[in-house]
């Protein structure tokens, strides 16, 4: 899969890139149909409850196999091993929507990652967006090579110099992410969908235990790149007798980075 060495280049410098046609408009239709029904069956859940992450659904990939499937999707996983090595792995796999005439938890000044490195890059972030990201429905704002500031910039400065990124359903949006962003405000009356990707480096530990929480049932559908993309070749030995397995039964692999 043709991987552009500007978008790479983007990414390194600028903080950012724009990836067009991600995903073909059949997925689109299918995620985003299945995405909102996740979401409406999350807010009935937790109806009455303390709910922090209303619109946000976590671990996408056990939501359907349409979710799971994504995530071996070919031209991500290129972009992903040319910035972070073919052992990368997977930190986080939530939705990404903005409710209508509303905003949310994104709209905060913010990064997706904590650690600072210089020249060196620990997680990559992904958007794929499921409709088009508009000015109207709040598409989300970066600003341009800030993956090293070391402190958040100030509302100003993020105002004047931020840029917000236009995407066409089913296009992508891959950043550092160290990178500043901030989802807009939908002014709309329709919600504006997409899913986010975290992506680390294979030593580094993920959100949740995905080998654990992934059922069987769907790891099963998976190839070899998603089972790595969830962390089964990294997994950790309760047991001397785990530990001592044959070199093909082991569960952490040789060479993952």
């Amino acid at each position: 899969m043709r991987v552009s060495p500007q978008k790479i280049a983007e990414v390194k410098t600028r903080g950012f890139a724009v990836v067009e046609g991600m995903i073909s408009s059949q997925e689109v239709f299918v995620l985003r149909k299945l995405l909102q029904a996740c979401i409406d069956e999350d807010l009935q859940q937790w109806d009455g409850n303390v709910y922090p992450d209303k619109w946000m659904v976590h671990n996408l990939m056990v939501r359907g196999m349409p979710f799971a499937h994504l995530i071996e999707n070919e031209l991500l996983q290129a972009y992903l091993s040319e910035l972070l090595g073919d052992t990368c792995i997977l930190y986080a796999y939530t939705s990404s929507s903005m409710p209508p005439k509303s905003t949310n938890y994104s709209h905060r000044i913010h990064v997706d990652c904590p650690r600072v490195i210089d020249d060196y890059i620990t997680n990559i972030g992904v958007i794929i967006a499921l409709n088009d990201f508009t000015p109207e429905n709040g598409a989300t704002f970066f600003l341009p090579h800030s993956h090293a500031l070391l402190n958040p910039p100030s509302e100003e400065e993020f105002l004047k110099k931020a840029e917000q990124v236009y995407l066409r359903a089913g296009d992508a949006v891959i950043s550092n992410a160290r990178t500043w962003h901030r989802g807009g405000v939908n002014q709309s009356d329709q919600p504006r969908h997409g899913v986010t990707m975290n992506v680390c480096r294979s030593y580094m530990r993920q959100r949740f235990d995905y080998p654990r929480l992934v059922s069987p049932e769907i790891v099963n559908q998976l190839g070899e790149v998603g089972r790595r993309f969830l962390g089964f070749n990294v997994r950790m030995p309760t047991s001397l007798e785990e530990y001592y397995l044959p070199e093909e039964d082991r569960l952490y692999k040789a060479d993952q980075g």
